[in-house]
């Protein structure tokens, strides 16, 4: 058992939104987990909800585009094979898929309760 299994590395702030969590694991390897490989390197916690050890919470990545900070939240990012902040989705979403355009052209019409 790692001793810095739970420790703080930082705090995770999202440069959109300004969510802001501290952080315990940085990379694609969440600690306590066997099988787990997460598909981009990004900043995690453990679960604090839960009394497993092995569940985590992804905070968010930066974009690949941009380099920016930003957290998982649908306002402020989507992962499409590699994180993108939504700044740079709307700059280049004429490269995106249909289907992501579509979304993002009904997430725009569809007003905020």
């Amino acid at each position: 058992m790692d001793s810095s299994e739970g420790d703080v590395r930082g705090v995770f702030t999202c440069e959109l939104c300004e969510l802001s969590s501290p952080y315990t694991f940085y990379g694609q390897k969440p600690p306590n987990t066997r099988a787990i490989v997460l598909l981009e390197e990004c900043y995690g916690m453990r679960d604090p909800f839960s009394p497993e050890k092995a569940k985590f919470l992804v905070l968010g990545s930066k974009c690949c585009v941009c380099n920016k900070t930003v957290c998982v939240g649908t306002e402020c990012s989507l992962f499409y094979t590699k994180r993108f902040c939504l700044q740079c989705v709307r700059e280049h979403l004429e490269q995106f898929p249909e289907q992501i355009q579509s979304e993002l052209a009904k997430k725009k019409s569809t007003p905020k309760t």
